[in-house]
């Protein structure tokens, strides 16, 4: 497996993240720890989990695994915003809740430090400079190397670079967004903020929850019993069957499945590799139930698609053009 930087950084991390998403939810802790190494024998040396990812099991999981590892030579990850426990300030990224989360990251992933500490989602009820200052402060103290933000809008994330930079604080490294072949939208405003910036850009759901891994074909009346996408229809999750079984999607599908048949690989892999071809991406998080899927997304790295092919997809996944965007590219034109 490549390595890349992360954003302006010289923190070198595999073009493959592995998501700890479903440890300790669909995957058991043995099967966990075999989809851990045999990623880890694969070249992969950046893996991401959250501390609400099953409340804490995920980190747990990851954490006795890392007791087995040469921890210098991995880039671990976590998360904090959401709620944790039942108090009022158990939520969101206040000062209290920020250093009360890391301590219980540390404690469960068994390590004095991790390498990148994320905040999971914007929160507006704390102001944005408290947010910042714990985090500095954070890689100040040692516990924390590297610090990254997840969901933020366009003008969310410019003003935390524009503030850290006026006051001197660590900068944020990196975003993690939604981005996959069924959602380009971040494209508009959070991807040139990325790029204009040097931040590097980690994918979580690069599959769609599965609706890019070859299981859906145009024709189909429902979701396969077992999946995600049926999952997601109960529980009300934006990979619902509802959200995507559409025109546009089943179009996109069929020129992946051709394009992903003239590479000789699977659809999975070949909508890994166009994500792994997009400006700004570092590593798309891939987030496997089973080692079958594990093998599957490693496939989707480590060749490349042709110019061709990867233009086929960029026009078959191309989101609407909408006010101001269309304006003001036109408006160059004049």
């Amino acid at each position: 497996m490549n390595y890349r930087l992360m954003g302006k950084t010289g923190l070198k991390v595999s073009e493959l993240c592995l998501g700890a998403m479903t440890f300790g939810r669909e995957t058991s802790e043995q099967d966990s720890w075999a989809i851990l190494s045999h990623f880890v024998a694969a070249g992969g040396n950046f893996i991401d989990t959250a501390d609400v990812y099953t409340q804490g099991i995920s980190e747990e999981i990851l954490g006795s695994w890392l007791q087995t590892q040469s921890r210098s030579d991995l880039v671990i990850a976590s998360k904090v915003r959401f709620g944790t426990g039942p108090g009022p300030n158990d939520v969101g990224l206040s000062r209290k809740h920020i250093l009360a989360g890391v301590e219980n990251s540390l404690r469960r992933l068994n390590t004095d430090y991790l390498d990148l500490y994320q905040v999971h989602c914007w929160d507006e009820k704390t102001p944005l400079a408290e947010t910042l200052a714990t985090l500095d402060g954070l890689v100040r103290s040692g516990k924390v190397r590297y610090i990254g933000a997840s969901n933020f809008a366009g003008w969310q994330l410019q003003k935390a670079v524009d503030l850290s930079r006026q006051m001197g604080w660590e900068p944020f490294t990196c975003l993690q967004p939604q981005y996959n072949l069924l959602e380009r939208v971040i494209e508009y405003e959070v991807v040139p903020v990325c790029l204009n910036e040097g931040l590097g850009i980690i994918p979580w759901s690069p599959l769609r929850g599965g609706w890019l891994s070859g299981k859906y074909r145009r024709g189909m009346q429902r979701p396969p019993e077992g999946t995600r996408v049926e999952l997601a229809e109960q529980k009300g999750w934006g990979e619902s069957w509802s959200a995507y079984a559409n025109e546009r999607t089943w179009d996109l599908i069929d020129t992946l499945l051709a394009v992903a048949a003239e590479a000789g690989k699977k659809p999975a892999q070949a909508a890994l590799n166009w994500l792994l071809h997009q400006p700004g991406v570092t590593a798309p998080i891939i987030g496997t139930r089973t080692m079958q899927q594990l093998e599957d997304n490693l496939g989707g790295a480590g060749w490349d698609l042709s110019p061709a092919q990867l233009a086929r997809l960029d026009a078959a996944s191309q989101p609407a053009e909408v006010y101001p965007y269309n304006f003001i590219r036109k408006g160059q034109r004049s």
